[in-house]
C-alpha cells in the first residue's frame, strides 16, 4: 500500500511591504506597537496531498505562488504558518546550478551539491558515472564551471539533480534546458522516473503537464483554486487565462432535443454545436456550426490523407468585433496539439462582424500525412492579433473526424512518411 509522499496544511507565506526603507526602519523600532507596512500573502491556507509514486503538476499565472511553495517544501524559504510533511530524499530542480561555486570544477560541484542535498560520499560515487555521463560535457568536467557556457552549466546542474536518485522529484520550469537532443534526453528520463518516483511539476507547458502529471494543482494570488484531471484543469486555466470561464455550450433543457431536429434537416449543411461541449470566451461572438466538407460540397467525417476538403465554421455575432479572427486547433485521441492555424497567420483580413450577424468562414485545406485514427477540431473566434487578442470563443473537441491511411502496420508518432526508399549502400 502506498503512503503519503508529501502532506502540506494550511501553508501560508507572507511578507511586509514598505514604500521606503524608512518606513522599514521606523517599524522595526516600533516594538510591537502598529505597524506601518503592509502584509502581502505569497501563499494563504494551501493544503494538499501527494501519494508516493503520483506525479502533480502545478500550474498557474506568473507571481501566483508556485515556485513560492516549492521553495518552502524543499527547505529554501520557511513558511509564516501551517505544516507539512516531505517522506524521502527530495531532489529540486529550482534554480539549476544554485549551489555551484563557480571556481570549483565540475566534478567538485557534483560532490558539493550532492552533500547539500543530504547525500554521502559513497552515495555520490556510486552515481558519478551516471551523473557524468548525461551530462555529456566531456573533458570539462575537470575544468572550473565559470569557464563553461550557459548550455554546459544547465547540462551539468540538471544531471546532478536528476541522476542521484531522489525519492521525490521536484521541477520547476527546468525542462527546457539545453539544445533540442539533450532536452528529449530529460524527458525521457523523466518518463522513466514517473514509474518509479514521486513528481511534482511547475511549469506554463500544459501539453507538457497533461502527458506526465496524474493530477493537476491550479494556484491563483496565493490559494488554490481548483485541482483534479489534467485535462479538465488545463481547460478552466486556458479559459481563466483568457478572461473567461470554461462554460458547457448549451445549458437549458430543450438544447439537446433542438440539435437534434436541426442536424435532421442538415445534409450538405453545416452542423450545429452540439449541447454539452465545453466552451470560454466572452460570448461577443458565438460559433454556432462546424462540419467538414469534400471539394464536391459532401459533409464527410472520415478523410484520407492528402486528401483536400473545406473546414466551415458559422459565427454569430453578438455586438460589433472589430478584426475577427477565426481559427482552429487540430489535436489526437489523447490531447495533443497535432496543428493549428487561423485566419490572422494567413494573412486574411475580415470585415468587421456586426450585431446579429451569422457568417461562414471556410478553410480549404490539405490533410497531413497523419497516422489514421480520431482527431478532434476545436474552432475558435477572437479579435486583435496572434499575441494580442481577445477570445470570444473557443469550443473544446466540437468536431471528431476520422483520418484513413493505408499503411499496413502501425507505427508510433503522428505523421506517416510516403513514397520513403530505402537501400543498402
Amino acid at each position: 500500500m502506498k503512503g503519503i509522499a508529501i502532506k502540506a496544511n494550511n501553508i501560508t507565506k507572507s511578507y511586509t511591504l514598505y514604500n521606503n526603507q524608512t518606513d522599514r526602519l521606523k517599524d522595526a523600532l516600533m516594538l510591537g506597537r502598529k505597524k506601518i507596512g503592509k502584509s502581502f500573502y505569497a501563499l494563504e491556507d494551501i493544503t494538499f496531498e501527494v501519494q508516493e509514486g503520483e506525479s502533480i503538476g502545478i500550474i498557474g499565472k506568473n507571481g501566483s505562488g508556485k515556485s513560492t511553495l516549492l521553495k518552502i517544501l524543499t527547505g529554501v524559504l520557511t513558511k509564516s504558518s501551517g505544516d507539512f510533511n516531505v517522506n524521502g530524499k527530495v531532489s529540486a530542480l529550482l534554480e539549476l546550478g544554485a549551489g555551484f561555486n563557480p571556481e570549483y570544477t565540475g566534478l567538485e560541484n557534483i560532490y558539493l551539491s550532492g552533500t547539500i542535498m543530504g547525500y554521502s560520499k559513497i552515495e555520490i560515487e556510486e552515481k558519478l558515472d551516471e551523473i557524468i555521463s548525461f551530462a555529456d560535457i566531456g573533458d570539462f568536467i575537470n575544468q572550473p564551471v565559470k569557464n563553461y557556457s550557459s548550455g554546459m552549466f544547465v547540462r551539468l546542474a540538471f544531471s546532478v539533480a536528476i541522476n542521484v536518485d531522489p525519492d521525490i522529484l521536484i521541477v520547476d520550469e527546468a525542462l527546457s534546458v539545453g539544445d533540442i537532443r539533450f532536452q528529449q534526453k530529460c524527458l525521457r528520463k523523466i518518463e522513466q522516473l514517473k514509474n518509479e518516483k514521486t513528481i511534482i511539476f511547475v511549469s506554463h507547458d500544459l501539453l507538457t503537464l497533461n502527458k506526465f502529471c496524474d493530477r493537476l494543482i491550479w494556484i491563483n494570488e496565493g490559494r488554490i483554486v481548483d485541482q483534479g484531471d489534467p485535462v479538465e484543469i488545463s481547460k478552466k486555466y486556458q479559459a481563466f487565462m483568457a478572461g473567461s470561464e470554461l462554460n458547457v455550450y448549451k445549458e437549458n433543457g430543450s438544447a439537446k432535443e433542438e440539435f437534434i431536429q436541426k442536424k435532421k434537416s442538415l445534409i450538405n449543411e453545416i452542423d450545429p454545436i452540439h449541447p454539452s461541449l465545453q466552451i470560454f470566451g466572452d460570448n461577443k461572438a458565438t460559433i454556432t456550426g462546424i462540419s467538414v466538407f469534400d471539394m464536391f460540397n459532401n459533409k464527410i467525417d472520415s478523410i484520407q490523407i492528402g486528401e483536400r476538403v473545406l473546414l466551415s465554421i458559422i459565427v454569430k455575432f453578438n455586438e460589433r468585433i472589430q478584426n475577427p479572427i477565426i481559427g482552429f486547433t487540430i489535436k489526437d485521441r489523447v490531447g495533443n496539439i497535432v496543428t493549428q492555424t487561423n485566419s490572422f497567420v494567413l494573412n486574411q483580413a475580415i470585415d468587421d462582424g456586426f450585431n446579429g450577424q451569422e457568417i461562414t468562414y471556410s478553410f480549404e485545406i490539405q490533410i497531413p500525412n497523419l497516422k489514421k485514427g480520431y482527431y478532434t477540431i476545436s474552432p475558435a473566434v477572437a479579435s486583435g492579433s496572434q499575441y494580442d487578442h481577445t477570445q470570444h470563443c473557443w469550443i473544446h473537441d466540437a468536431l471528431v473526424i476520422k483520418i484513413n491511411d493505408n499503411q499496413e502496420y502501425d507505427l508510433e508518432g503522428f505523421l506517416v512518411l510516403e513514397e520513403t526508399k530505402f537501400k543498402v549502400l
